[in-house]
């Protein structure tokens, strides 16, 4: 820069400071971008982590819930079967002395025909909820399903195979309330006569 005075011309220069000093020294009250960009992300990661561990929870939580349901209604069913089980056990004894009455000769006619009557009602009603008569007689002797109480050769009938029914057995829905009393056939060479009590394999 080049002033004129008193015929002189001198130069002055003038130092170009100011931007300098602008880039230097920062804005009041603004700190560096890169400091403000790395909390906000640290703490996004941490709520998203709460929120997985939240949401894992709460589906670990109604799963057990849903486990604890589904075993309640098992067992409230389950024991509802058992007690209803119980009932009709005390049936069968009703239903043996029936029969029983059905079976003697000397019986008279329309007490026959009221017992006949008796027992057809009652076998409907059990059968009604579930209830089965086990089949055994010329059936493989099942230790499951039968009782032995003797074993003894018998023709027509295959050995190990129920020959005579003592007392039916009876099912309920999908268990046993009671075994049938059967007679089982055996070899006719005498090895197994009169076996009394025993069960076939």
């Amino acid at each position: 820069m080049k002033r004129r005075g008193n015929g002189h011309e001198e130069e002055i220069e003038v130092a170009d400071s100011a931007p300098a000093a602008e880039e230097q020294a920062p804005a009041a009250g603004l700190e560096p971008h890169t400091s403000d960009a790395g909390q906000p992300k640290d703490e996004l990661a941490e709520l998203r982590r709460e929120r997985d561990e939240l949401r894992d929870a709460l589906l670990r939580r109604r799963a057990d819930f849903e486990n604890y349901r589904k075993r309640v209604e098992r067992d409230r069913s389950a024991a509802a079967v058992e007690a209803e089980a119980a009932v009709l056990r005390q049936l069968l004894g009703t239903i043996d002395n029936l029969e029983r009455a059905l079976a003697a000769q000397d019986s008279g006619t329309a007490l026959r025909e009221g017992v006949v009557l008796t027992h057809r009602e009652l076998m409907a009603m059990i059968e009604s909820l579930g209830v089965s008569v086990i089949d055994a007689l010329g059936q493989r002797f099942d230790p499951s399903a039968h009782q032995a109480i003797l074993h003894e050769p018998a023709p027509g009938f295959e050995a190990g195979t129920v020959s005579e029914v003592y007392r039916k057995g009876f099912r309920y829905r999908d268990r046993l309330l009671r075994p049938a009393l059967v007679k089982v056939a055996s070899e006719t060479d005498g090895a197994n006569d009169t076996n009394r009590g025993g069960d076939v394999q």
